[in-house]
């Protein structure tokens, strides 16, 4: 397996499908379609959709995966959600960002109302493509589209990445504990982690058993992840992050480093990591898959300098 050849064709099949599948810049309205291109489109990992289909992946393989139109749909949308949230999080009345991946944020480019609308259409365009998706899917496939959506509503909600925000912000002023901290990052960023594992075995029709399985995966790996980036807005520099550093001490925001600090918070990404890679090692073993890209992915991913 050539890793960085496979997550180079996995970036532009990813990017492919986003573009595809926005909105076309016609009517009266298309300012709005030209905002979401903007916000979506401006680069980034694209570890969302990535690990929903490497999850499909290692139970059914990645060629089904490329060419399975639902999980494609679902690709995309949680990508547009992802991409919602941080539209929302850039505005004047959340962490007031100008800079995102390198380039002005969309509050900065189209103004803080326009950027909002921009988010709920995104959300809302993201369960409309969904819901089309599973209506118009063989009615083999529907159950698990229906089961999917239903995990993607939750895990970007008032139980998954949108609660973790309420509490995040309800905190503004305050220092959290460890334990509160722990929470925020398990509903804001595991959430969707998890959604996109969970999802693409589903699709893919692994067992109840093995979707609870990649949740604990993407439980992991979102903690490391938001570690890691706590940790990445002390040491490294706008250049190499594309947005800007220490936007947690200008914010006088508390994090996992701030409480427990640099090597502690290092050694819990280190062991968070080798809990999730784990599970899918076993889970590799258990459906006699060889390849080990999920798991590569996932390690390099939490030990990113940018």
């Amino acid at each position: 397996m050539n890793f960085d050849n496979i997550l180079k064709e996995n970036v532009a099949f990813t990017e492919s499908i986003l573009a595809e599948k926005l909105p076309e810049k016609t009517g009266e309205q298309k300012v709005i379609f030209e905002a979401m291109d903007y916000s979506v489109m401006g680069g980034g990992k694209r570890l969302r959709p990535m690990l929903m289909m490497e999850s499909y992946a290692l139970f059914k393989g990645r060629e089904e995966a490329k060419n399975d139109e639902v999980l494609r749909t679902f690709m995309a949308a949680l990508e547009y959600i992802h991409s919602y949230s941080l539209v929302h999080d850039d505005l004047p009345a959340m962490d007031n960002d100008e800079y995102r991946r390198g380039r002005k944020t969309t509050h900065v480019v189209y103004g803080p109302g326009m950027a909002t609308l921009t988010g709920d259409a995104l959300l809302n365009y993201a369960f409309e493509i969904c819901l089309e998706a599973c209506v118009s899917c063989d009615a083999s496939k529907r159950d698990a589209g229906l089961k999917s959506a239903l995990i993607l509503s939750k895990k970007a909600g008032i139980y998954g990445m949108i609660g973790g925000q309420v509490v995040d912000v309800s905190l503004t002023g305050h220092t959290p504990t460890l334990d509160q901290i722990s929470y925020i990052n398990k509903l804001k960023t595991s959430a969707l982690i998890e959604s996109a594992l969970m999802i693409g075995a589903c699709l893919a029709g692994a067992s109840d058993k093995d979707i609870h399985e990649m949740e604990k995966v993407g439980s992991y790996v979102g903690l490391a992840f938001q570690i890691q980036d706590d940790i990445l807005d002390i040491e490294s520099t706008t250049q190499e992050l594309g947005k800007p550093v220490h936007s947690d001490e200008k914010n006088d925001k508390t994090t996992y480093v701030t409480l427990l600090g640099i090597q502690k918070a290092k050694s819990s990404v280190e062991s968070y990591s080798k809990e999730a890679i784990d599970i899918v090692n076993k889970l590799y073993e258990d459906s006699r898959n060889d390849e080990t890209f999920l798991s590569e992915l996932i390690n390099r991913l939490i030990t990113r300098r940018k």
